[in-house]
This record gives C-alpha cells, sequence and structure tokens, in this order.
C-alpha cells in the first residue's frame, strides 16, 4: 500500500453485531469515492447506488470445517478443512493445539484420527508438493462424503479474536445456498433481506455467482489458494449489458472480485466459466470488469488489501484506512464495512 496503519489494539469486532445490540445490516458502512468519504450504516447501500448499477453477490454456503483431530502422542488438535479436491483428496491446515496458528512441523505420512471412526493422512504439501506449507494434501480412510461429514462432525472455523463459540448460523449470509466454503465470505453478511428488496426497488439487481472459500492464512498473510468458482452465464450477460450501459458492476467481497475478474477476458468481456482460479489482483493484473466493491475490513499485512488496490487504487485504499483507524471501525468478519465507488 502507499500508506500503512496500525490495527489498533481494540479494533476487532469479537462477536457478530446482533450480540452487540445491532442488526445484521446497522454496522458502519464508509462510503469511499474519489471525493471524499461519507459514514452511514450499511443498511443505506441501496441510497448509495443508481438504477442501472449491478451488484454480484457470492451463494457459496459456509461448512462447518474445525474438527478435532487426535495425534499419535494422544494430543487433540484443531485441523481445519480447506476444500475438496476433484479427485476426493482434501485440502487442510492442521492447527497448534491451542489454535494459535498453523504447525508447521508436521511431515509428510502423519496420520491422525478424526470423529466418526475416519484417519487422515496428511500425503504432501498444497498446492506446490515439493515446498513445505501450512496446507495439506490429505486423504481420508474411510473416504468419506465432505459434506455430511463435516455437518455431522464439524464445527465452524474460528480465530483466536473470537468470544466464545458461535454457532454456523452466525457464519452464514441471507443468501447462502450451496455450502462449500471453509470460512464465510464475510463482505455479504451485513446483507438483509430488507436490503436486497430496497436494491430490487431501486432498480439495481442484484445476480449471484459462486466461490468456495478456503481456509485463510490470518497469521502467515498469505495470497489465496486455487478456489473452486462458477459465474453462470446470466450474470456474465448483466455484467456485459451493465458495463456497455455505464453502469456500475459493484462486487460483494474479495471472492465475488476474484471470480468474475477469473472469467474476464483480456478484451474486457466477462464470460461464463467455471473450474479452479488461481488469479492474484495487484499491480500487475488490474481489474478490468469490476468498478466498484463492497468490503469488510482487512489486516494491514493482507493479501486481500492488493486486490483492493487493483480495483480503487492505492491512494483511495490508503485515506480509507486512515479513516478508519481514526474512527475506531471495527475489524474482521463481524465488523464493519467499505464500499468503494468511482
Amino acid at each position: 500500500m502507499t500508506a500503512t496503519f496500525a490495527l489498533p489494539p481494540d479494533a476487532e469486532a469479537t462477536a457478530p453485531p446482533e450480540w452487540r445490540g445491532l442488526q445484521r445490516d446497522e454496522v458502519r458502512l464508509m462510503a469511499v469515492r474519489p471525493d471524499g468519504t461519507t459514514t452511514v450504516a450499511f443498511r443505506d447501500v441501496p441510497e448509495l447506488l443508481e438504477p442501472g448499477d449491478l451488484v454480484v453477490i457470492n451463494t457459496s454456503g459456509t461448512l462447518p470445517g474445525r474438527l478435532a483431530a487426535r495425534r499419535a502422542d494422544g494430543v487433540v488438535v484443531p485441523l481445519h478443512w480447506s476444500t475438496a479436491l476433484d479427485d476426493g483428496d482434501w485440502v487442510v491446515e492442521l492447527r497448534r493445539p491451542d489454535n494459535s496458528g498453523p504447525d508447521l512441523g508436521v511431515e509428510p505420512g502423519t496420520v491422525l484420527a478424526l470423529p466418526g471412526n475416519v484417519v487422515i493422512t496428511l500425503l504432501a504439501g498444497y498446492p506446490d508438493p515439493s515446498r513445505p506449507s501450512r496446507l495439506w494434501r490429505a486423504r481420508t480412510t474411510p473416504s468419506v462424503p465432505v459434506t455430511g461429514y463435516l455437518q455431522d462432525h464439524g464445527a465452524p472455523i474460528e480465530y483466536g479474536y473470537l468470544r466464545g463459540d458461535l454457532p454456523l448460523a452466525a457464519f452464514q449470509t441471507v443468501y447462502a445456498g450451496e455450502p462449500g466454503s471453509a470460512e464465510m465470505a464475510s463482505a455479504g453478511r451485513p446483507f438483509t433481506e430488507e436490503v436486497l428488496v430496497a436494491l430490487t426497488t431501486r432498480g439495481v439487481p442484484v445476480v449471484p455467482l459462486t466461490l468456495h472459500t478456503g481456509v485463510s492464512s490470518p497469521e502467515l498473510h498469505e495470497p489465496p489458494y486455487p478456489e473452486r468458482f462458477a459465474v453462470p452465464e446470466v450474470t456474465a450477460r448483466l455484467v456485459n449489458g451493465t458495463r456497455r450501459a455505464g453502469g456500475r458492476v459493484v462486487t460483494v467481497g474479495t471472492t465475488v472480485t476474484r471470480a468474475l475478474e477469473t472469467a474476464t477476458d483480456d478484451d474486457g468481456v466477462t464470460r461464463a466459466a467455471a473450474g479452479w482460479t488461481d488469479l492474484v489482483l495487484g499491480p500487475d493484473r488490474p481489474a478490468r470488469a469490476v468498478t466498484g466493491l463492497i468490503t469488510g475490513l482487512h489486516e494491514p499485512e493482507a493479501s486481500h488489501l492488493q486486490l483492493l488496490e487493483a480495483v480503487a487504487g492505492p491512494e483511495l485504499v490508503a485515506a480509507a484506512y486512515d479513516r478508519a483507524v481514526a474512527e475506531h471501525y471495527l475489524w474482521h468478519v463481524f465488523g464493519d464495512s467499505m464500499i468503494f465507488l468511482p
């Protein structure tokens, strides 16, 4: 970033807004434009958009991806499921016993016992088997269906800044559909049915795509790994039509931006697409289709900041974060929001 910022010690949202006496859509929203910034409630987002703009959301549902794994020495540690590969193997992250970070000292061939008489073997680092990694390609014995197994034996993935165990419903957007994400696509959490209706009545269509998010790296701040996505034909058609008509394409979160930009070619045309994306937006790959972005707040070292800069520019992102620090915005999945608009 062109400017750095320090995260204040009391800036982390430790619980959902509903636990703080607010509705989902009552978190603060900073509207960031080249001519300045304003602060409103998130429920006011329809008033910031114009008829003919387009909002694109990620409808992936969150799975309870945290499992209790027993090591050979009997110690029970968290194991975070990240994604299911095409051949049935899993990508997982083994955590330290206190969940303070990934366990980087494990070796290929490590076997752990999981609930339900299942064992899992860590095969090789992921995505590059020749290099050490916090993520592992792993295989369960017996083979189990991911969704059903996690729903029976898993719990939501949580990190140290959260206060107390939370139900899976706290980690779902109101429009969550097909389960497949290890962590919630959290930029969409403040949306409510009322906000979605208000957008529609204002003449701002809301269209879906899917990107199943893997396990992030809050301690190591690595760029995102390959993730499974699908951009439907109707969404691609409406994105192209909106841009031709002079409207703004506003994505809800970095996951939507990553998927939509993956489906957008060098000619700026968005096409239906599905598969795996390893796209990392940044100075060498600016946004082609996305012109506006709704996002939560990311830590100073987070790779997501490069994606924000690819859409809004480094100066605008730096100014927004300086104001967020000064005005005591709340960070992380249950915190406040920003919308970057041209």
